[in-house]
Order: structure tokens, then C-alpha cells, then sequence
């Protein structure tokens, strides 16, 4: 299951682990358009796509969606925890509104859902991937305000790195992949194409495409990865180095 997959990056990374041989669970928002485009893609490439409507912020909703995974799907091998938002405030204009809600998305929906599949996991006892989409602001911090976004990131790997301790032993391996400026829909609507060009300039291999970070995701979650967990492989273009 890709949570947030509608559309972005979680529509990259879907695409990615179909073309990988995986059915795919695509988790999408109640208030969002059907994602009919993404379904047709996966099924081009001759796997199954299920298609489940559930706000991942909310322990209820993600306890229904579960529930529907097992009845639906009856296994659930791979989670990757994608569903995130962001917010142009610097900590001068964040509410303490503005501040939970970022949370609830970006951090603890990945907790609600890894500790639900995890259980899964554990109880076909048959191991599992688990990838969280962080951000390579987790490693420098945002640049310009959007303090709340930082540090839900900054948490994902925190969480990432413990969940792969308790994960270890029950053949689940947890990691993480950190983004830089990738281009979707919502990176053309809120910088234009001149400051899409603008921030091009300044990555040494220009700007990503969805599938860059998909083919990423997509390793962690295969064999060749089987001996790397609580690892968090950056996904950036050369933009920052560590």
C-alpha cells in the first residue's frame, strides 16, 4: 500500500513497484478525485490495483482501512508511508492549529499505519518492507519558514530508525528515502515554470521526476535490499550532501 497515492510522488512511487511485479493498494482522500489514472497505469502494466478511500491522519479511519485490506487484499507486504503536506509558514505565522495539523498528517499517520501493518507482518510471518517518504529538509531543515514540515520530517526518521530495531526481528525492514525538489503538479502550481527553471539551476543533476524517487523505493522494498534497514537513502540530485 502506497498512502497518498492519487497523484505526486505516491503516484511514482505506485507506478514504480507495479513495474516491479507488485499489486498495489492505492490509498487516496475521501474529498479527492477517483484516481481512475493511476489504476489504468497499473493495470497496464499487468498487476492489480485496489483502491481505498481513508483519511491516514485519523486512528479510525486507519483502522477501517485495514480492515479493508484484509478483506480486500488479504496480505499486505510493503507499506509506504507517502501521505504529506506542507504549509508556506514560518514559525511567526504558524497557529498551533496549523503546527498539529502537519503533524497529524506527515508524522503520525505514519505511525497509525506502520504500527497496523506491522501487526499484519507479524501475524503472516513472512517479514515486510516498510519506507517512509521523509524529505531532505529532515538533514538541513526548510530554508524558507515551514517549520512545522521540517519537523514531522525530522520525525520520520526518528520513528524509521526505531521501528527497524522492532522490526528486525520479525524479518520487516524499515526505511526511508529523502526527496529533494521533485517535479509535480503542486511544484509547477506554487513556483511557476520560471521558478521551477530558477530552482533547476542550482542542482547539479536538475530537477527529479517522481519515477527517480519510485525506482528508490522500489529497491528498498525488493531482495537486493534485504540486508538494509533503518537506512535512509537521499533521493536529491546532488542538491545536499552528507
Amino acid at each position: 500500500m502506497v498512502t497518498g497515492s492519487s497523484r505526486g510522488l505516491g503516484k511514482g512511487i505506485a507506478l514504480a513497484l507495479a513495474e516491479k511485479g507488485a499489486d498495489v493498494i492505492i490509498n487516496y482522500l475521501p474529498s479527492e478525485d477517483y484516481p481512475a489514472d493511476v489504476v489504468m497505469e497499473i493495470e497496464k502494466r499487468g498487476r492489480k490495483a485496489i483502491v481505498l478511500e481513508a483519511d491516514v491522519s485519523r486512528p479510525g479511519n486507519v483502522a477501517l482501512l485495514f480492515e479493508q485490506i484484509r478483506l480486500k487484499a488479504g496480505r499486505l507486504d510493503i507499506l509506504i508511508n507517502n501521505a504529506g503536506i506542507s504549509q508556506a509558514k514560518d514559525i511567526f505565522e504558524t497557529e498551533p492549529e496549523d503546527w498539529q495539523h502537519i503533524l497529524e498528517v506527515n508524522l503520525s499517520s505514519g505511525f497509525y499505519c506502520s504500527r497496523k501493518a506491522m501487526e499484519m507482518m507479524r501475524d503472516q510471518g513472512r517479514g515486510g518492507r516498510i519506507v517512509f517518504v521523509s524529505s531532505m529538509v529532515a538533514h538541513q531543515g526548510a530554508l524558507f519558514g515551514h517549520v512545522h514540515y521540517a519537523a514531522s520530517k525530522s520525525g520520520q526518521l526518528g520513528m524509521m530508525k526505531t521501528l527497524a530495531r522492532t522490526g528486525a526481528p520479525l524479518g520487516i525492514t524499515v526505511n526511508a528515502v529523502a526527496p529533494g525538489v521533485i517535479q509535480t503538479e503542486l511544484l509547477t502550481r506554487t513556483h511557476g515554470e520560471k521558478g521551477v527553471s530558477q530552482l533547476a539551476g542550482n542542482i547539479p543533476l536538475g530537477i527529479g521526476r517522481p519515477e527517480d524517487v519510485g525506482n528508490a523505493v522500489a529497491f528498498l522494498c525488493s531482495d537486493n535490499a534485504r540486508y538494509i534497514t533503518g537506512a535512509t537513502l537521499d533521493v536529491n540530485g546532488g542538491m545536499y550532501l552528507r
